[in-house]
């Protein structure tokens, strides 16, 4: 049983056991040693230091994890043993290129070294392997056609690509390793162009002044900018913790209260059961609803959180992948259940039933009326194309559709027929044909009145189905028809009239089948048009009353006779009314 030591490398605060720690101590000190003389030796351990606690956190897979000798052992395998580099000049100038670098991921920094601005550029250079010119000229260009646009994408990039200020992420930022070798070769490197720009102070004076003139400029505009990004971004960052959060919670909600217990029962939940085909659970629903449009609201969220806050541990590619694959299968599940839904409506089936009427005074009127339920007047009830759910006496759920339809033709004979055709969708002609039979449809024939529902039931497991009627009334020739509702509902029909008139003017007259297969209305008032063909005149004597406009050679003419009362006027005289009270 080996004892547990605390440690701080770097700033961040490690356990390990005693013998890893004293492996890791002579580990450390042999480094110390080996850079004694160097210069920026202190800078290269510091680096060497947190490149090893970097490496520690990534093998660490929760926070009270003890690092074993096993964990050492791969980080000097990483990083590298003292003896085996040269602290000398040879190691930057003789040592032959290796592609031992070749193919290694780089990450994306700031380049603050070579900034103009923010240092976005040279970082995005290093990334992609390109001189930063070209990325800045791009830049411009894109700033330049986008009227500005593309400035506000620097400015996020700015916020979300972190600063490289250590030697190793440096090093990572230009895909090369980072060992005690490259640590030491960039440290070094680093003071070698301090020496030099010391060196050559007198000979670069004024260049030099001006470069770091317009680099302090720049750097001023730089925070400036910098400054209201980041107010910008703050509230963007809290714009989309509100929006995530408060899209959470009202998935979990309405998951846990509609979707699973069903503590509330909405009257949403009749209307799924109304057109839900395929007879997946409602909580199944709600759960796949909630992991395809909570995860996106997740991740929303936690990027506000991210541009809030600057040291916000990353939640792991586990978490990651894994809400991922739940949110790929939700959506998968969803269109899966989305197409059975569809399929349920692919087809169409119908069944239909001719019987004869028996009039017991065929040479009187056939009077029709139209029959509502009085279900269909409750607003309070949620449908879908006039489909409800309602309750029979016997308290048996049942679909109520107001798609009722009538067409009246004439009759090849002397006898009168109805037809009641029963139309309904479903996956398959059968499927649709069994559907549509279990439709119920009621008429009556009392004497000589025609009692007609305008209203369709069938049964709530039979589901919508686009579920409808159609009526084909065939009148023999001769028949006199008279309409009538019982709540002055309009009819929704087809019928051969001899003049345009809809359902509910039609109500108003008798009509007669010609033999022509035309109904004529018998009762309807008497309408006279005619207009002159050069538009000098016009008379019109129909219900309202009489219109009479006549021009010509000078001469005008006005006479109108309505329930006002009588109205005339000519060219030499002044307009005369006459009302309907004065005359006798």
């Amino acid at each position: 049983m080996n004892k547990t030591i605390n440690i701080n490398l770097a700033n961040l605060f490690f356990h390990i056991d005693e013998v890893a720690y004293s492996k890791l101590q002579r580990y450390l000190e042999a480094i110390k040693r080996s850079f004694a003389n160097t210069s920026g030796s202190d800078e290269i351990i510091a680096d060497i230091e947190a490149r090893i606690a970097e490496l520690f956190h990534e093998k660490m897979e929760n926070e009270r994890q003890v690092i074993t000798e096993k964990e050492v052992d791969e980080i000097i395998g990483i990083m590298g043993q003292p003896e085996d580099y040269m602290v000398d000049e040879d190691i930057f100038e003789d040592q032959p290129k290796t592609s031992k670098n070749q193919g290694r991921v780089r990450k994306l920094y700031r380049d603050v070294d070579n900034k103009y601005i923010g240092g976005v550029s040279a970082g995005l250079g290093h990334y992609f392997g390109i001189d930063a010119l070209w990325v800045r000229l791009l830049w411009i260009l894109l700033t330049i056609f986008s009227w500005g646009g593309f400035v506000f994408i620097y400015g996020l990039l700015w916020i979300l690509i972190p600063e490289a200020v250590t030697t190793a992420q440096k090093l990572d930022m230009r895909g090369e390793a980072v060992n005690i070798s490259n640590i030491e070769k960039k440290v070094k490197e680093g003071f070698d162009d301090v020496a030099e720009k010391v060196k050559n102070v007198d000979y670069e004076k004024v260049g030099t002044k001006v470069k770091d003139g317009s680099r302090s400029f720049f750097n001023a505009i730089a925070d400036i900018i910098m400054f209201f990004f980041k107010i910008i971004g703050k509230f963007i960052g809290i714009i989309l913790i509100i929006i995530g959060a408060s899209g959470i919670v009202a998935l979990f909600v309405g998951l846990f209260t509609v979707g699973i217990l069903d503590i509330i029962h909405l009257p949403g939940i009749d209307f799924y059961y109304m057109v839900n085909s395929t007879n997946t659970p409602v909580w199944l629903v709600s759960l796949l609803g909630f992991f395809a449009i909570g995860i996106p609201f997740f991740f929303l969220m936690y990027l506000g959180l991210k541009i809030l806050v600057n040291n916000l541990k990353s939640i792991g590619n586990v978490a990651k992948f894994t809400l991922l694959g739940l949110w790929l299968i939700a959506i998968i599940l969803l269109a899966v259940f989305g197409i059975r839904q569809a399929a349920a409506h692919a087809y169409t089936g119908n069944v239909s039933v001719e019987q004869e009427l028996a009039f017991q005074q065929p040479d009187q009127p056939m009077k029709i009326i139209l029959k509502s339920g009085s279900h269909l007047n409750n607003g309070n009830k949620i449908g879908i194309n006039g489909v409800v759910l309602d309750y029979t006496e016997n308290g048996e759920e049942v679909l109520v559709s107001e798609d009722v339809r009538l067409n009246l033709k004439m009759s090849k004979d002397s006898i009168a027929r109805i037809e009641i055709r029963k139309n309904a969708n479903g996956n398959s002609f059968k499927s649709a044909t069994e559907t549509a039979d279990e439709v119920n449809y009621n008429y009556d024939l009392q004497g000589n009145t025609l009692i007609l529902d305008d209203f369709l039931t069938t049964a709530k497991e039979n589901k919508y189905r686009d579920q409808e009627v159609r009526i084909v009334l065939y009148i023999p020739e001769g028949t006199v028809l008279a309409y009538e509702s019982d709540n002055n509902h309009c009819w929704t029909m087809r019928a051969p009239l001899d003049r345009d008139m809809n359902g509910c003017e039609m109500t108003k007259y008798l009509w007669k089948m010609n033999v022509n297969g035309k109904l004529v209305c018998q009762n309807c008032p008497v309408t006279v048009e005619s207009y002159d063909d050069d538009n000098n005149g016009k008379i019109i004597i129909n219900e309202d009353g009489v219109d009479i406009d006549i021009k010509g050679d000078g001469d005008n003419f006005k006479l109108k006779i309505d329930e006002k009362g009588v109205q005339f006027k000519t060219k030499d005289s002044r307009k005369t009314v006459i009302k309907k009270d004065t005359v006798q």
